[in-house]
Parts: structure tokens; C-alpha cells; sequence
């Protein structure tokens, strides 16, 4: 559907990148992606297809053997990848944010170490900030770390874990006390531990464990788990950036990245949702005539196409602004808010005119319908953002005298 969701002022590296993307999609994934929806399976071919086309590098560094584009050639990318299946996208957005979490934060030493092999898809990235009894309120987090000796000791339990099992490095945010005396404010006294751990369920290292999958309403096939750290063993040179006490900041830069990626999963939701929703409307026949040709099947047709573009504007705006290098959590909680709600809405509308089949898992809205909601929560939810947006709003806006 080239009308839609179009970009203007991409270089000619940009436009290649993404056709080769969207030709992927329509070949790898969406003939695929509902049969393995359906059966919870993880999509070890699509990634491995992803590893070929050099998507595990896109934003990393050529110095460290990836490709050194922009957040917004990977937002794009993303986009594209969720028109087919959004679980794809989940797969590569946990590894992108601790990738860039790294080169934003990581010592010399940690950049060397990871990096390249990030780049090639050989270690594979997974971020941890949510417990069981958080909620969005992170400055709760009871996981700790405590130095002993030239280690810490890890002790907690985290939830929501996407790639929890596939993974091999997790950076998980903890309270870390040391240096930072009773009283300090919480969100002054954590810290991001890199946790290196073999792939697989169970006992991944002494003292780590990655439970089974849990299982989901939709967004399946990419494994979402809980993470338990029982006198977990981390060397003092895997503290991200090698000081304490930053890890709050740290991870807050690193949603940044992760609310652009759910607001572009959202536009490729809702992009996919209009294909499906328009293409179904001229096939169907009520009352003697093509649907189309019911003012009410257009109007809807019409707000959902203007959500489609509205929604992949703010995306490419939040995207810009971070790429430009300057503070974007006004746009990218805009962009996150907007392109969730307005996903839902789309789908639904998209469910509603296929009508009875829509209920069928032999049609791809189905699939769309259970997926839609989990980004309503994921990288926080409408409320969260609306507490974002409204502080910025009232700095920018800010009566003097």
C-alpha cells in the first residue's frame, strides 16, 4: 500500500534498506506468521534470515562492525517488520536498546567486548527493569546489588522479560547502595548490572534463572519470562559504564529508544490492520453490493487511514528529534501514546468490517486483534505517558514572574 505511511527526505541507503526489509516481510513472515502465532513457536528461521540481512548491526556502530544507522532507519525497519509480525519486532527491540545502552554508556572495555558481537547476532540483548509488584513505578525496585570484594552479588526477581530465554546478555537495573548514603533518592541509587548467561530455560548460570515462557493473550512466539537472581555473581567491570548510581538514568535513555519502537510497531499494526481491513471491504458483498459502497464502510476506511498517517508522522518526528541528539521524551512519549491508541482503534475497526470472520483464527485480524493491547502497557502505559507529556508540556510552557 505505497499511498500510506510514506518518508520524505530518506537517502537513497535508507530507501534500499527498507525495500529489502519490506520484500523480506512479505516473503518470510506474513505467509508464516499467523501458523506460528498459533502455535507459540519461536521464529528461528525469520531471525536467522534477519542475521543475513545484517538487522541485529543496523544502529551499531561500523567501528564495531554494524551498519551505523540512524533510529530512525531502524524505527522504519520496525515498522516494516510489525506489518508482518510484531513478535519480530520485539526480538530485535530488547537487543537494539541494550546495544544502544552500550554505546551511549559502556566503558571502552564493554563497547569492545560486546559490540561486534551484537552487531553479528552472535550475542543477543535483553533488558530488565520491571518486579512482579512494580508496576510503572521504578523508583520501587527492591532487586539489589551489594559489592563483595571485586564482584556484586545479585538478589531479586524481575518480570516481563522479553527474549528472557534466547538471550545471552540482560542488562538488569538493581538498588545498589554502595556509595550512596541512607536517604540518597532512589532513583540515585541504582545501577545497570550486564549479566552475560547461556540461551535456554532453567539454571542458565549459578545463581540465575530464566522460569518457562509465560504464556500470553497474543505476542507470542517471542518468549517473555521472569528472571530470579539468587546470590548471582557479577564481576565490578560489568557495571554499565563502570560507576554506580546511573543506572535509573541509563535505562530511562534507553526506553527513549524503546517508546519510538513501540510507537513504530504500532504504525506497522495499524498499516497491516487498514491492508487487511480495505482489501477484505472490496470482496465482501451485503445487500446486493460491495461494502465499499456503503458510506459507513468509507467513513471508517477514512479514519483509519488517517490514523495510519498520523500516527507514522509523530513516529518519524520522535525519531528525528533523538537521531538530532536532543532531549525527545515529549515527542517519543507523543509518538508512543498516539500510535497505541490509535493501533487498537484501527484494528478494531478493521475487525469490525470483516464482521463474523474476523472471529475466525482463519484470518489474519485475529491475530492482530490479541496483539494490539500489549502496546497499550509496553515501554509504559497511556497514563505514564500522559505524565511524561504533561511535565514537559509544563516546563516548555512555564508562566514566568
Amino acid at each position: 500500500m505505497a499511498r500510506l505511511a510514506q518518508t520524505a527526505g530518506l537517502t537513497d541507503v535508507q530507501q534500499e534498506i527498507l525495500k529489502t526489509v519490506r520484500e523480506f516481510v512479505d516473503k518470510e513472515i506474513i505467509p508464516v506468521a499467523t501458523e506460528l502465532e498459533h502455535r507459540d513457536e519461536y521464529p528461528q528461521q525469520i531471525v536467522d534470515g534477519l542475521k543475513e540481512l545484517g538487522l541485529f548491526g543496523l544502529m551499531i556502530p561500523e567501528e564495531y562492525g554494524g551498519l551505523g544507522e540512524s533510529l530512525l532507519t531502524y524505527a522504519l525497519c520496525v515498522e516494516e517488520i510489525a506489518r508482518g509480525w510484531m513478535s519480530v519486532s520485539g526480538i530485535i527491540n530488547t537487543h537494539f536498546i541494550v546495544a544502544y545502552m552500550l554505546k551511549q554508556h559502556g566503558t571502552q572495555e564493554q563497547k569492545d567486548h560486546f559490540l561486534p558481537r551484537m552487531a553479528l547476532g552472535e550475542v543477543r540483548g535483553a533488558f530488565s527493569m520491571s518486579e512482579p509488584g512494580l508496576g510503572s513505578d521504578v523508583s520501587a525496585i527492591t532487586s539489589k546489588g551489594v559489592k563483595d570484594g571485586d564482584e556484586y552479588v545479585l538478589n531479586g526477581q524481575k518480570m516481563w522479560l522479553t527474549n528472557g530465554g534466547t538471550s545471552t546478555l540482560v542488562a538488569v537495573l538493581c538498588r545498589s547502595d554502595e556509595g550512596h548514603p541512607e536517604g540518597t533518592a532512589p532513583h540515585k541509587s541504582m545501577t545497570t548490572f550486564l549479566v552475560e548467561k547461556e540461551p535456554g530455560f532453567g539454571e542458565v548460570r549459578p545463581g540465575l534463572t530464566i522460569p518457562g515462557k509465560i504464556d500470553k493473550m497474543g505476542y507470542k512466539g517471542v518468549d517473555t519470562t521472569e528472571l530470579i537472581m539468587d546470590g548471582l555473581r557479577i564481576p565490578a567491570n560489568r557495571v554499565l559504564g563502570g560507576q554506580t548510581g546511573r543506572g535509573f538514568y541509563q535505562m530511562m535513555d534507553g526506553v527513549e529508544v524503546g517508546r519510538v519502537n513501540v510507537a513504530a510497531r504500532g504504525c506497522g499494526v495499524a498499516q497491516r490492520a487498514f491492508e487487511l481491513g480495505v482489501s477484505y471491504a472490496q470482496q465482501r458483498h451485503t445487500f446486493g453490493k460491495p461494502i465499499t459502497q456503503h458510506q459507513a464502510i468509507q467513513f471508517k476506511l477514512a479514519e483509519m487511514a488517517t490514523k495510519v498517517e498520523a500516527a507514522h508522522a509523530m513516529m518519524v518526528n520522535a525519531a528525528r528529534k533523538k537521531d538530532s541528539g536532543e532531549r525527545n521524551d515529549l515527542e517519543a512519549g507523543m509518538a508512543k501514546y498516539l500510535a497505541s491508541e490509535y493501533c487498537k482503534e484501527v484494528v478494531e475497526d478493521a475487525f469490525r468490517i470483516h464482521g463474523g470472520y474476523g472471529f475466525s483464527k482463519e484470518y489474519e485480524i485475529e491475530r492482530l486483534y490479541r496483539e494490539a493491547p500489549m502496546l497499550l502497557i509496553g515501554e509504559g502505559t497511556a497514563e505514564i505517558q500522559k505524565m511524561i507529556i504533561g511535565r514537559r508540556l509544563l516546563e516548555e510552557y512555564r508562566v514566568q514572574g
